[in-house]
């Protein structure tokens, strides 16, 4: 009787410690799963941020007539793909100041659109595209343009500084007055004339662009 005690207990303890040994082997599998699976999502969360950056849309150039505004690309080039600049683009050509406006500059170019030119009265741009009228259409072309590169705030800064005008010479040798009205930079030529900046602050490989409304006319 005492065997068979002794064997039975034996048997109860065999089992006894064979079924606490079988949770501790589960605890150990399951908790390797669930490192296994942090660490991947911790890797796929990680990654996320870098493709989302990969595939992020680069910042794209400033739109003027339709067309893109290189920075890499000079005045003349950025130019002639403006549809808003097409008489513009003419005029400058037919002045001979293509290799001008090419040249390294800088330059600050005030752009007038194409229905600038036609707030012009009734033919005079036919005229002044003339071979014989060229020395007058450059007088006006290059009053539209200031050596140096003047940008939004610095020109604003000036007519700050200027207690409400600034002016600027031209490559023309004549004076363009700058003030403000509200956010609007107007310049006012000679003539008294007023040409509102529409876009400001197109960058230049030479310079930089700020599109007007109104063609300015020197004295």
């Amino acid at each position: 009787m005492k065997v068979l005690s002794i064997l039975t207990l034996g048997v109860g303890l065999t089992v006894g410690l064979a079924g606490c040994g079988a949770p501790a082997a589960n605890n150990a599998t399951n908790g390797t799963n669930a490192m296994k699976s942090n660490t991947a999502n911790t890797m796929a969360n990680n990654a996320a941020p870098a493709s989302n950056a990969a595939t992020a849309p680069a910042s794209t150039d400033p739109i003027v007539g339709g067309a893109p505004m290189s920075k890499t690309k000079d005045i003349i080039d950025n130019a002639v793909n403006s549809k808003d600049h097409t008489t513009l683009v003419a005029a400058v050509k037919a002045a001979g100041l293509v290799e001008t406006l090419k040249g390294t500059g800088p330059f600050t170019v005030f752009a007038p659109v194409n229905a600038a030119f036609d707030k012009l009265p009734k033919g005079t741009v036919d005229t002044l595209l003339k071979p014989e009228s060229k020395k007058a259409l450059t007088g006006i072309l290059t009053y539209h343009v200031v050596a140096g590169k003047q940008d939004a705030a610095s020109i604003v800064k000036a007519i700050e500084e200027g207690k409400g005008k600034a002016t600027f010479k031209t490559v023309a040798g004549g004076t363009l007055t700058a003030t403000l009205e509200g956010k609007d930079v107007i310049l006012t030529d000679e003539k008294g004339g007023k040409s509102k900046v529409t876009i400001a602050d197109v960058m230049q490989s030479n310079g930089v662009i700020h599109v007007v409304d109104s063609v300015l006319m020197p004295k």
